[in-house]
């Protein structure tokens, strides 16, 4: 291969061909026209030797060739970009786009006091929430595409864990609900009838994980994806919500709820916060995630929990 063929535009355009598997979108992920995008494919394919690329019915297929360059490329392109990082990030000149991955509970807590803060210091960086798909989506590519991580749990390969805050789980229950604060006994909690939370990735509701490692079955009526979504479901109707605390404070006025401590204290959580260690020393990375900290302190400051069983 001879490399004074090659310019640094081309493996931009390369990395979007293998990444997407397709002309058009790889065309506008890097902003050039679709014939632009077709000639560098052309190019590339001269250089390499390889097709790269295959039509397979209505679709485009990646060669092996192509499939075996993916990884390589991506670290490559991670190590060039990181010749030219900036010393400094000014975050009010700043027009840089983080992209953070979370569950909607983390969402609801973390972001309205976190954009408060962006609003003011950088009123041109912009945020996009990606929704929590659990640990099997962190492949080294999908990875390398994701700024911060808010969850749970043991860090993800490649990322460092900081702590946020800490919750713990209650019941949450419609206004004027016909057992209310009876759910504080075993027996009634029991007998009544619950919405589960399975987020994407996971097998069942964490609570339940740990209700069976007590030898406790509790009575699921129905399965949401998300802890908002269980919320909404018990204020309007009689169905348990078994949640964390914070997020049925957050909602409760809104949505005429109340809160009862349960029978089964499953202790305190901690909400960490993980970002990948190519960018440990990036400074906007760094500008970011004190934001994240500092928003997660005036969380944990806001309402104390008191022991185990608050």
């Amino acid at each position: 291969m001879n490399l004074n063929s090659l310019d640094l535009n081309l493996l931009v355009a390369l990395d979007a061909l293998l990444r997407d598997a397709s002309v058009t979108r790889a065309a506008m992920r890097i902003g050039l026209s679709q014939p632009a995008a077709s000639h560098a494919l052309q190019r590339l394919r001269d250089v390499i030797g390889d097709p790269l690329l295959v039509r397979t019915g209505a679709r485009m297929e990646l060669t092996p060739r192509a499939e075996a360059l993916r990884g390589p490329l991506a670290q490559t392109l991670d190590q060039v970009r990181g010749l030219f990082m900036p010393d400094e990030f000014d975050a009010g000149r700043s027009e840089r786009h983080f992209r953070l991955m979370m569950p909607d509970l983390a969402v609801e807590l973390l972001m309205p006091s976190l954009m408060e803060k962006l609003t003011r210091q950088a009123p041109r960086v912009t945020i996009e929430v990606v929704p929590w798909r659990g640990p099997a989506i962190f492949n080294a590519e999908f990875a390398r595409t994701i700024d911060l991580v808010i969850s749970i749990g043991d860090a993800f390969k490649g990322f460092h864990r900081q702590r946020l805050y800490a919750d713990s789980d209650a019941l949450a229950v419609r206004r004027n609900h016909p057992m209310g604060a009876k759910l504080r006994k075993r027996e009634a909690f029991l007998a009544a009838r619950h919405v589960a939370v399975v987020i994407r990735g996971a097998r069942e509701d964490l609570i339940d994980t740990w209700l069976r490692g007590k030898g406790i079955e509790r009575r699921i009526a129905l399965v949401v994806p998300g802890y908002i979504e269980a919320l909404h479901v018990a204020a309007r109707t009689d169905l348990v919500a078994f949640v964390p605390r914070r997020l049925i404070a957050a909602l409760e006025k809104q949505l005429s709820l109340q809160t009862v401590t349960p029978p089964f204290d499953p202790g305190i959580d901690e909400q960490h916060m993980f970002y990948p260690t190519r960018a440990q020393f990036d400074p906007g990375s760094i500008w970011l995630r004190k934001l994240m900290l500092a928003t997660g302190r005036e969380l944990d400051g806001s309402k104390r929990l008191a022991g185990r069983s608050p």
